[in-house]
């Protein structure tokens, strides 16, 4: 896979590898927009979308929020042109009024955004281009809806078929691992050393997705654990101290941690490919394993008990084991989906809610978020693709019988 990651790498690069030379523009970025969407030829439009793409890239906050608000108000698309398509279209039905209809309706920044992509290293930029967007466009609707062009597009451009999955180990390049340290959101490493012991031993794996036009940026990366049976507590998963086990001798995979890298690809998801692939390849590779679960925290459980008057009670660990599994069953936002983020997520891919367990994350954050407690979602491959079903068409919640039984101990002793 990483030969042929290197290959797609290649052939991005020299589709997009132009020379050219001039002086910085100083003109309004506005009449740089301009001349970008009417120029007619490649090299010419790739040298001025470079100069935006600069001056961008020195801009200060308001300077951006302008240029966002350009976009978002003089390239939007126009009510009357859509209007005059649609009633064309509706009159003959012909190629060219369909196309008309297309024309009018898209809205001239998302062409933009296309010529931008153009110059090498565009797509990484306009990834963070995007992260700027999202953090200045949170409370302005006009922007949020220029958000929806980028998403749209950053959709076909970061899908499967252009994603290759790459492992991570303690061979792999300097400035991969370090980028792997600063992402890591889950369960922070320390040091170079807590790195390598989460890469090199032989009971550990690391996978990453990466966008042949980025080839140097992961996009998303999921930690591994192999062990026998399934792990109850991040902090032995993760010990200095651990015996390593050999490979053979593992039965089950523990996915503990998977993180985003790119906050400007919020929304497009990831995840869900990620832990089914790793799964499905390790399969493969070690026909030994037969478990493929989570261990997994749960973020919202320490503030549900705190509104639900609960907070006192879980002193004991099978009290707080039958309020967790209570939370992560009953829970729901108004829209009928489970309150925690973490629970939908691994809920929508398909899998079960298997264990929940007390003093799993003894950390800080893990006592602050969860009272300690941690949950393990199984990845019953076989059954995925019906838990995901029902889950997605009915909102049913696949539990193990232990996960309901303790749910239904807390609703009764603890109502």
């Amino acid at each position: 896979m990483t030969v042929f990651a290197d290959l797609l790498s290649t052939l991005f690069e020299r589709r997009y590898r132009t020379p050219w030379a001039g002086k910085p523009d100083d003109r309004p970025i506005a009449d740089m927009i301009a001349d970008l969407m009417g120029a007619a030829g490649e090299v010419s439009g790739i040298a001025v979308a470079k100069q935006i793409l600069d001056r961008y890239a020195a801009m200060d906050e308001d300077e951006k929020r302008a240029f966002f608000r350009h976009l978002a108000e003089e390239m939007n698309v126009s009510a009357a042109a859509v209007r005059d398509a649609l009633d064309a279209y509706e009159k003959g039905q012909t190629k060219a009024s369909y196309r008309a209809f297309i024309a009018a309706a898209e809205p001239p920044r998302q062409e933009l955004i296309r010529r931008l992509n153009q110059v090498p290293g565009a797509t990484h930029a306009l990834v963070q281009m995007r992260a700027d967007l999202l953090r200045l466009g949170r409370e302005d609707d006009a922007l949020q809806a220029l958000d929806l062009d980028f998403r749209h597009l950053f959709a076909s451009w970061f899908n499967r078929g252009f994603l290759v999955l790459r492992p991570i180990n303690w061979e792999s390049p300097a400035h991969i691992l370090e980028k792997i340290i600063a992402y890591e959101a889950v369960h922070a490493i320390d040091s170079w050393d807590d790195l390598r012991r989460r890469l090199q031993p032989a009971d550990r794996r690391c996978f990453a997705f990466f966008h042949p036009a980025m080839p140097d940026e992961p996009l998303i990366f999921v930690e591994v654990a192999l062990t026998r049976g399934v792990a109850g507590s991040i902090q032995k998963l993760l010990a200095e101290d651990r015996e390593v086990l050999d490979g053979a001798a593992a039965n089950t995979a523990v996915f503990y941690s998977i993180s985003n890298c790119q906050a400007g690809l919020a929304g497009i998801s990831f995840g869900n490919l990620l832990i089914k692939q790793v799964a499905a390849d390790l399969a493969v590779e070690m026909p030994n394993l037969a478990t493929f679960v989570t261990l997994s925290p749960i973020p919202g459980l320490a503030r549900w008990l705190e509104e639900e008057g609960l907070a006192a009670d879980p002193s004991a660990p099978d009290t707080l084991r039958q309020l967790t599994a209570r939370y992560l069953l009953k829970a729901k936002r108004s829209d009928g989906m489970p309150r925690d983020p973490v629970a939908r997520f691994h809920l929508g891919n398909g899998a079960t809610i298997h264990q929940v367990h007390a003093g799993a994350d003894i950390s800080a954050k893990g006592r602050a978020q969860s009272a300690g407690a941690m949950v393990n979602y199984l990845y019953d491959l076989a059954k995925v693709p019906q838990n995901h079903e029902r889950f997605a068409t009915t909102g049913e919640i696949a539990a193990s019988g232990e996960i309901r039984q303790l749910a239904a101990a807390g609703e009764k002793t603890h109502a």
